[in-house]
């Protein structure tokens, strides 16, 4: 069985670019725009684990990860922040929000493979 990912980026560059490692690691994706259209995916898909950014429209990443973590009371989805932002602060406070992990754009395909595996639920690879 392998892994649904679920990658939020107002970027849509940034969004083809992650589909397609994703893709080409073996994942099922799912992909939203921003952080509201992230919410709904997350109850529409159901997903393993969830990469955000941080600096987008509507609703900010720390606004998403507070919103899932809300709505997944019993379970906790691994959610990895992808941003250009590195800012001590700014990961305290992703963390404190339920972020599981951080990562500075740009990504490298390997890297990224490697810490969704790192988080993903016990069993399931690409």
């Amino acid at each position: 069985m392998s892994l649904s990912i679920l990658a939020i980026d107002d970027s849509r560059t940034m969004r083809n670019l992650l589909s397609a490692a994703l893709g080409r690691a073996g994942y099922e994706v799912a992909l939203a725009e921003d952080g509201a259209e992230g919410l709904e995916r997350f109850a529409q898909t159901d997903p393993d684990v969830v990469i955000t950014d941080i600096n987008m429209p509507n609703l900010d990443g720390f606004g998403f990860i507070e919103g899932a973590r809300a709505l997944t009371r019993n379970r906790v989805v691994p959610i990895l922040v992808l941003t250009t932002e590195s800012a001590p602060e700014l990961r305290a406070r992703a963390r404190a929000a339920g972020a599981t992990g951080w990562i500075v754009k740009p990504f490298d395909d390997e890297k990224l493979v490697w810490a969704i595996e790192r988080v993903a639920p016990t069993g399931q690879t690409a």
